[in-house]
């Protein structure tokens, strides 16, 4: 309660201050409510892990491979070693790195299933403490996970895969705005399919012009939901990450059960630093 305190007369005297400065000023404070917002988010385990972003620790981390399917056919699982990673000894004990063929990577806890699926407009990795059925995967009547999972999502934004980066620029990216005009200006789809403006109840959190993470919180349509995550009770955390010259974009929704809420930022920062070896 004494920290929630602090917080709520922390965000009183951003937010006027933020009144009283201008438009500019008003700006950064929302900024910084989000952060004091996101860090104290208990649910999705923000702020919980600090070593995990700091990477002053390094532990060998089990490697699983995951069979995968798309538009050249099935792949096989791949094979892998354990991988050292900057995250605490503890938590390795816990975690596994999930791998496909095609994409990216990401550590989720250890006995979860897995399955990709890939194609000219990116790839996509899901696990899940529940045996994932491929054909709903490729189904046209299958809404989504209901249950806990983690989504890892690579969109190329030289293909059809511009579509949907262009459809995430819009809402949380403002500097690439002219990427967004020229997928409209196709043609292809109409301006109403990129919406512009964050999702009302998201929290974002940005590391950088072309990072933010998120919460969505439960129940609510955002970018939690703008993946094959559907709403449910609990919020869903993750990460958006543009990279690239055309750009592509690497998106990472999760949901866990209560007993690895605090895993999450960990596996977040992890995607983070993937990603930074394809950034700009």
């Amino acid at each position: 309660m004494k920290v929630l305190g602090k917080i709520t007369s922390r965000l009183k005297l951003i937010t006027n201050s933020g009144i009283n400065a201008g438009k500019n000023t008003a700006i950064r404070s929302l900024s910084l409510l989000t952060l004091l917002v996101c860090v104290h988010c208990p649910l999705c385990g923000q702020g919980k892990s600090p070593s995990a972003r700091a990477g002053n620790t390094r532990a060998l981390v089990s490697f699983v491979g995951c069979a995968s399917d798309g538009q050249v056919g099935s792949l096989k699982a791949p094979s892998g070693r354990s991988k050292t990673m900057a995250i605490p000894a503890a938590a390795a004990q816990r975690v596994a790195y999930y791998k496909a063929e095609q994409g990216f990577g990401v550590l989720a806890p250890k006995g979860w299933h897995c399955f990709g699926a890939y194609g000219s407009n990116g790839s996509s990795l899901y696990v899940s403490p529940d045996p994932i059925n491929a054909a709903e995967l490729f189904s046209t009547t299958w809404k989504g996970f209901r249950g806990p999972v983690i989504q890892i999502s690579s969109v190329n934004g030289g293909t059809s895969g511009r579509f949907e980066v262009a459809r995430i620029i819009a809402r949380v990216f403002p500097e690439r705005k002219a990427f967004v005009e020229e997928v409209i200006a196709e043609g292809i789809e109409p301006a109403s399919s990129f919406p512009y403006g964050r999702y009302p109840a998201d929290s974002l959190l940005y590391r950088g012009e072309n990072i933010v993470e998120f919460v969505t919180p439960g129940q609510t349509d955002g970018l939690g939901t703008a993946s094959r995550v559907q709403k449910n009770d609990s919020p869903i955390c993750g990460v958006a990450i543009l990279f690239g010259e055309e750009p592509s974009l690497l998106q990472l929704s999760l949901r866990l059960p209560s007993k690895n809420s605090d895993l999450a930022q960990l596996i977040i920062a992890q995607a983070e630093r993937e990603a930074e070896r394809f950034r700009d």
